[in-house]
């Protein structure tokens, strides 16, 4: 099997499932519990939210735990918007969000916010400019991820923040999802931040919200004790030991993998760069582990199925999206064509040269045989 979607979920390391059956066997209480059992999974929680707290530069209280990255994107928005009700009805954001971004964003609009769009560059990065022009005293909240899931383009979220933070009522929120564990990000400069741990070789069924300490929220899931007031329900302190785990993992050796994985991407281009009909649509600055491509006049579907057939697994669009073309790659061309096209290649510290040859000849043929039926 060749695995190219790594941008949808990664394989889970198995130091960090081992670290969750050992936590599921040997703590079984319930850590608001105050009896001994109760006390033991509390202390591990705190010890692997501490650990957390570190990777990241925050503070132990600045972690909310969700379900996963759809969950802390959801309680980012509705949580500003119930909390601040009293501030502005204007959001921006740009073309380039998660489905769970956009859902939400729909909500607020139908009970009287406005959504604003900032302009792209020719690269998809946002025009500073027009967010200076667009951001005003009315703008309540900014949400803008830090690497687009299908495109790879990577924000300049340290620029972005300077222009927010000129306004003390708005909030800043990034869905980084699809950059913790791939890239560096410095968490000073948002107020919120949304990821999850199946994105880094996790478990799925955890994610976590970083809210600033200035940052007020209503919680989306309301209810009893937990490991935060801004979340409710029974902490589960395998799952938050295994994305501690996760973290500290994927960080070792951070810049060796990062290297790898950027000179698969290089090799990749070169592959890609000149087969008739293909375009790569992801620029040259975007983060390596994604590349997307457009095969044009056949269906992105029909492609990836032939694919299966060889073994070979990769994604249409992010996992999540709805319609029928990449909203991401259309922002970025302006071409419908190309955005109903595009098929999203990700890459992983995992994936060696051999499975790119593998597959770039599997691709070469597939596309020859196609155009021959077509």
């Amino acid at each position: 099997m060749i695995y190219l979607d790594y941008s949808a979920t990664t394989p889970v390391n198995s130091d960090v499932l081992n670290t969750f059956v050992t936590v599921t066997k040997n703590f079984i209480g319930n850590p608001n519990s105050l009896h001994k059992l109760g006390l033991e999974a509390n202390r591990l929680i705190n010890a692997s939210t501490s650990h957390i707290a570190s990777i990241l530069g925050v503070h132990d209280d600045e972690i909310i735990y969700t379900s996963g990255a759809t969950e802390a994107n959801n309680s980012a928005i509705y949580g500003v918007l119930n909390a601040y009700k009293e501030r502005g009805k204007e959001i921006i954001t740009t073309h380039l969000e998660h489905s769970s971004i956009n859902e939400s964003l729909k909500y607020a609009e139908s009970i009287g916010y406005k959504v604003i769009y900032v302009n792209l560059d020719k690269d998809g990065y946002v025009d500073l400019d027009d967010l200076k022009n667009k951001i005003n005293n009315n703008t309540c909240l900014v949400t803008i991820s830090s690497v687009n899931s299908e495109t790879g383009v990577h924000q300049d979220i340290e620029s972005i923040s300077k222009i927010v933070k000129e306004y003390p009522r708005c909030v800043f929120h990034s869905d980084m999802t699809q950059s913790i564990g791939k890239v560096r990000e410095n968490l000073k400069y948002v107020d919120l931040a949304s990821f999850s741990a199946q994105k880094f070789y996790g478990l799925k069924g955890i994610g976590v919200l970083i809210k600033k300490e200035n940052v007020s929220l209503t919680p989306l899931i309301k209810g009893g004790k937990s490991t935060t007031r801004f979340r409710a329900g029974t902490p589960s302190a395998a799952l938050i030991a295994s994305c501690s785990k996760a973290l500290t993992e994927c960080y070792k050796d951070f810049d060796k993998k990062y290297e790898h994985v950027l000179s698969l991407n290089k090799y990749l281009r070169e592959k890609i760069d000149g087969i008739p009909g293909v375009y790569i649509n992801s620029p040259s600055s975007a983060i390596p582990h994604i590349l997307n491509v457009s095969v044009m006049n056949i269906k992105p579907e029909t492609i990836l199925h032939a694919l299966e057939e060889k073994d070979i697994y990769m994604s249409t669009r992010t996992a999540c999206s709805l319609g029928d073309y990449s909203e991401a790659v259309y922002a970025l061309t302006g071409d419908m064509e190309r955005a109903k096209h595009s098929i999203r290649i990700s890459l992983s510290y995992l994936t060696t040269k051999e499975e790119i040859d593998v597959f770039i000849c599997e691709f070469k043929h597939i596309i020859k045989d196609l155009n021959l039926n077509i």
